[in-house]
């Protein structure tokens, strides 16, 4: 690549030097009256003392219709007339400048002109205000894009709308309408949704096995989404298939690994964590059989008032071919409430400076809240979660207490 030769540099040189005196010759009285935005100056008191052709061709008035026999705010609507007085005119006159006001003019024709404003206060050599100039701008294709966005955002929220609907009906779907309670017992449950637009994978649920043994689960499925909404599904199916037939809650939890496992090669494959238990009734009350994988601890009040942490541990349900599957075998006696939960209360944030909740925060606010029936634990824990900062993922909470027996009569 060669370097331009000094002739032609010469030449460049010359026709700027030849354009620029021609257009500072340009006539000024020509740039105002012409320019591409509207010029307006007015007294003090508003009265038009001069307009230029660009804002009379806007408003179809004539230069005589409007020198010296209209105001500026005679040219506004009704509102944009209120609003001059209340706002626009007090601040112009403390501030000595206002910039960008959207309004409206009506035109010759009764139309409406959507503008902006900006006006300044002219002031001599006193300081001494003399008159006001003001700049307008056409504002038509900007309104017209703001009413394509306001158009679109209305559209979108319609949507996301619909979508809410059905996120909420599927979540809706694949939990329990109700639970039954099992003789003497109360129970109750709760589910937050941590996104409107994205159905989680909490599931839970009880349901009898016989005449007079319960069954009862609630795990978490890892992910949100279609996929995590499928495993969920096949999750509560297959736990409450398999409690039909298999008395112990370890195989229970073993055909369900079976079941999630056989997908474990697929990109729909999710893993959950989950605890499976069955209600047996005895003399004093239900013994309690819990089988977990890999979930949080459930949580036992009883009536005296101490907490005990049912910690089965195990592995992820899903992830393994032969997972490790822990059971632990308890009383639940008159008074006693247990609760179940899932790991979304666990890992909210109090507050953005603090840790997670955690399961020794958890534990120290039921013991101060017992002793306690299933539906008052579920209610104390409800109002926990409305007090954090974030909650990041779905919370799922499930109860079951042993009513005291009735006094004699």
């Amino acid at each position: 690549m060669t370097d331009p030769s000094p002739g032609a540099g010469s030449r460049c040189e010359a026709v700027h030097e030849s354009a620029f005196p021609a257009m500072l010759e340009d006539n000024i009285d020509d740039l105002y009256d012409t320019a591409p935005c509207g010029n307006l100056s007015t007294l003090l008191d508003g009265t038009i003392a001069k307009v230029n052709a660009t804002l009379l061709g806007w408003l179809g008035y004539s230069r005589d219709e409007l020198v010296g026999r209209r105001r500026f705010s005679d040219l506004l609507t009704v509102g944009g007339r209120l609003y001059h007085e209340t706002h626009f005119a007090p601040l112009l006159q403390m501030q000595g400048e206002v910039n960008g006001i959207a309004l409206e003019l009506r035109c010759a024709d009764g139309s409406r002109l959507p503008v902006l404003v900006t006006s300044a206060v002219k002031t001599g050599g006193d300081g001494q205000p003399l008159l006001i100039r003001t700049t307008i701008f056409d504002a038509r294709e900007r309104r017209a894009y703001e009413k394509e966005l306001l158009h679109a955002r209305q559209e979108a929220d319609a949507d996301r709308e619909r979508l809410q609907g059905l996120v909420a009906g599927l979540q809706h779907s694949l939990l329990p309408d109700m639970l039954p309670a099992p003789p003497r017992m109360q129970v109750s449950a709760y589910y937050h949704m941590a996104s409107a637009d994205r159905i989680g994978g909490d599931f839970y649920d009880l349901f009898p096995l016989t005449a007079d043994r319960w069954g009862f689960f609630l795990g978490d499925v890892c992910g949100k989404g279609l996929a995590a909404a499928a495993t969920t599904a096949a999750a509560r199916y297959t736990l409450r298939t398999a409690a039909a037939y298999e008395p112990d809650p370890t195989l229970v939890l073993t055909h369900l690994n079976s079941a999630l496992y056989q997908n474990y090669d697929s990109p729909s494959h999710r893993h959950c964590t989950v605890v499976f238990g069955i209600l047996t009734p005895t003399s004093a009350g239900y013994s309690v059989t819990i089988a977990g994988g890999g979930h949080p601890a459930p949580m036992l009040l009883r009536a005296d008032g101490t907490v005990e942490a049912q910690d089965v541990g195990g592995t992820l349900i899903g992830s393994l071919r032969t997972p490790n599957v822990a059971t632990r075998t308890f009383s639940l006696t008159a008074g006693d409430t247990l609760i179940l939960y899932s790991d979304g209360l666990l890992e909210a944030r109090i507050d953005p400076s603090t840790d997670r909740y955690g399961e020794d925060a958890l534990e120290a606010f039921l013991a101060r809240s017992t002793p306690s029936t299933a539906p008052a634990a579920v209610e104390a824990l409800t109002g926990v979660l409305a007090t954090f900062e974030r909650l990041d993922d779905d919370v799922a909470l499930m109860a079951m207490s042993l009513r005291h027996p009735a006094p004699d009569s």
